[in-house]
């Protein structure tokens, strides 16, 4: 093809594929690196050889969207099967429905209440004193109320983001978290689902195109990206960088695996919100996959702590001095050629799956845009990073 361009991208997850994917279609040819020896990043499923349960290896992903075009277009390539995320959590010994929702407040405070007395047994709760928070604690506070913070946020939070939740932002908590009726669908979205047989198989088959060559256990230095027109980099911004400004907080997941015969707790996700329990949750996975029947069960423990070197990123911590570090990185980002930062980690954010294909879809096409006009890509898609 006339024009065609020699392209590399950084991560064969989500937006690697999905970017690779799009300009394979347009005629450029694509080189696909990941440091790991499977495709698909933090996505990455797999079947249990011992129970045959499809596991999802660093951790359950379930696919919400209200985007019509990025439901259509991973069914394009895996056939998504109804799922709703229906997630429980254990506190003092006693078992409640999460969102907290009307069956939540009425088995947590002994109550009966109708939606508006509950909305307004909520409301009376709340500290109206707090008129601007802060804080994650002073949103927790002003808009549920000291009880139900203290039982169902304050120690969840703390064990999974390593700090006092007066040291988190309010934008944490982004709105208010609490349901006036039994609906226990923990998203909102129109669209949801899991796919038939996994992510992996889901991005293999956005990646097969003769125009795409993956590279897995290889590692994409920045000397490289002279080898190619341009460089989509979904790696850590700070390691692109070699880390010269210092390490951008996360917080990273351990896992402790066991089997079970039969059914060990009844759902996917079970969280469990005391601060005396370790683990934050526990994930029984073949609730994922509810169409499939299996004798066994592969359940993992989920812990949360501060993430190192060589450890996996997960979630984007994003405080003051985060954020005055990622300022500097994206200063020194800015200044590359011919390189855009993409997905979760080139932009140190925390994204759904489905904003991640909207915003690799939408880098894309921008560069082929920019590339029928001749103007230069930018270094990030997102203005608000």
């Amino acid at each position: 093809m006339p024009g065609a361009k020699k392209i590399a991208a950084v991560g064969a997850g989500l937006s690697g594929a999905v970017i690779a994917r799009e300009l394979a279609e347009a005629g450029h040819r694509v080189e696909v690196f990941d440091t790991r020896n499977h495709i698909a990043g933090n996505c990455h499923t797999e079947r249990d050889q011992e129970t045959g349960v499809m596991v999802h290896v660093y951790g359950p992903h379930i696919f919400h969207t209200d985007d019509r075009e990025v439901w259509d277009y991973v069914n394009g390539f895996q056939k998504f099967m109804p799922y709703k995320n229906r997630v429980k959590t254990t506190i003092s010994g006693l078992v409640y429905s999460l969102p907290i929702n009307l069956h939540t407040i009425n088995q947590f405070f002994g109550k009966c209440f109708r939606p508006d007395e509950a909305r307004a047994f909520i409301d009376a709760q709340a500290d109206k004193t707090i008129e601007e928070p802060q804080t994650f604690e002073e949103q927790a506070l002003r808009y549920v109320g000291r009880d139900l913070y203290e039982a169902f946020l304050k120690g969840y939070t703390q064990k999974q983001w390593g700090c006092s939740p007066r040291e988190l932002p309010a934008s944490i908590l982004k709105r208010l978290p609490v349901r006036f009726s039994y609906d226990d669908n923990y998203f909102f979205h129109k669209y949801q689902g899991m796919p038939e047989n996994g992510y992996t198989d889901m991005i293999g088959r956005i990646l097969d195109h003769a125009h795409i060559t993956v590279n897995l256990r290889t590692r994409f230095h920045r000397g490289q990206k002279d080898d190619f027109d341009h460089v989509f980099y979904s790696g850590p911004l700070d390691g692109y960088f070699d880390y010269e400004k210092g390490q951008l907080g996360y917080r990273t997941l351990d896992f402790e695996r066991f089997t079970h015969e039969g059914d060990y707790q009844g759902c996917a996700v079970m969280n469990y919100a005391d601060l005396s329990v370790p683990h934050t949750r526990v994930t029984e996975h073949k609730h994922f996959s509810p169409w499939e029947k299996h004798a066994g069960s592969v359940c993992y423990l989920e812990f949360s702590r501060s993430c190192g070197l060589e450890d996996i990123p997960y979630y984007p911590i994003r405080l003051v001095r985060e954020k005055e570090q990622l300022a500097q990185y994206v200063s020194r980002a800015e200044l590359e050629k011919s390189v855009t930062f993409v997905g979760r980690l080139g932009t140190y954010r925390y994204l759904d799956m489905d904003v991640t294909i909207r915003e690799a879809l939408d880098t894309a096409r921008l560069y082929m845009s920019k590339c029928a006009h001749g103007t230069p890509m930018p270094a990030f898609l997102q203005s608000s990073i």
